[in-house]
C-alpha cells in the first residue's frame, strides 16, 4: 500500500539548470532553476519555470533569450549559490568565480564553465501560477569537447550533471548506467 502525500513537485530525477540572461543594460546573470526539462523534439525545445518576482523573468521577457547551462557536480557550490541571491543586488558571476560569455544565437550569456550549454530563443510563455513557463527552442548546443564522443553524441559519465531532490532540498549525482534505451525491455 502506499501513503499519500498530498499535492506536492516531487518528480525525480529534477535537473539543475544554470539560466543566463541580460538584464536591460547588457549585465549577465544567472539563475539556478529546477524546474525544467525538455519539452519537444522538433523544433527542439527545453521549458523552464520561473516566478515573475525574480530578476531572470524580467531579463527573459526583455531579450526573449535564455540559455540552459548544465552544471557538472564540480560546480554544486557554485550552483547552489546562483539559487540564493538576486541579481540586482549582485553580480552572480563575479562572485560565484564562473565566467560569462556572449552567446553565438541568442542574446543572453552562458557559463563557460558548464560542460553542456543550450542557446534558446523564447517561442512561448504561459502563466500556471506561481510560477510562468517559459518554452525555449534550442538555437544551438555547446559542449566542451572531452564530453562529446566521436559522432557528436554526449557523455553523461562525463558530463556529470547534478540532479536536484525537492523532497529532501539536496542536490545529488547520477549513478550507474542500466542498460541501454528501447532495448532493456524488449524480450529476449
Amino acid at each position: 500500500m502506499k501513503k499519500s502525500l498530498g499535492a506536492k513537485n516531487i518528480v525525480y530525477p529534477t535537473p539543475v539548470f544554470l539560466v543566463g540572461s541580460y538584464d536591460k543594460n547588457g549585465k549577465p546573470n544567472i539563475m539556478t532553476v529546477a524546474w525544467g526539462g525538455l519539452c519537444c523534439s522538433k523544433p527542439p525545445c527545453v521549458a523552464i519555470s520561473i516566478r515573475e518576482a525574480t530578476y531572470t523573468y524580467g531579463c527573459i521577457v526583455e531579450n526573449q533569450a535564455f540559455t540552459v547551462n548544465i552544471p557538472s557536480e564540480d560546480l554544486a557550490k557554485q550552483a547552489d549559490y546562483a539559487g540564493t541571491v538576486s541579481g540586482p543586488n549582485v553580480n552572480k558571476f563575479e562572485e560565484s568565480g564562473l565566467t560569462a560569455v556572449k552567446s553565438e544565437f541568442v542574446n543572453a550569456p552562458y557559463v563557460d564553465e558548464c560542460p553542456l550549454v543550450l542557446e534558446c530563443k523564447v517561442i512561448h510563455k504561459l502563466d500556471l501560477g506561481l510560477h510562468t513557463q517559459f518554452v525555449g527552442e534550442i538555437m544551438d548546443v555547446k559542449a566542451d569537447n572531452n564530453v562529446v564522443d566521436e559522432f557528436g553524441v554526449t557523455d553523461i559519465e562525463k558530463v556529470r550533471p547534478m540532479l536536484y531532490a525537492p523532497g529532501n532540498q539536496a542536490y545529488y549525482k547520477i549513478g550507474d548506467c542500466l542498460g541501454k534505451a528501447f532495448s532493456i525491455g524488449k524480450d529476449d
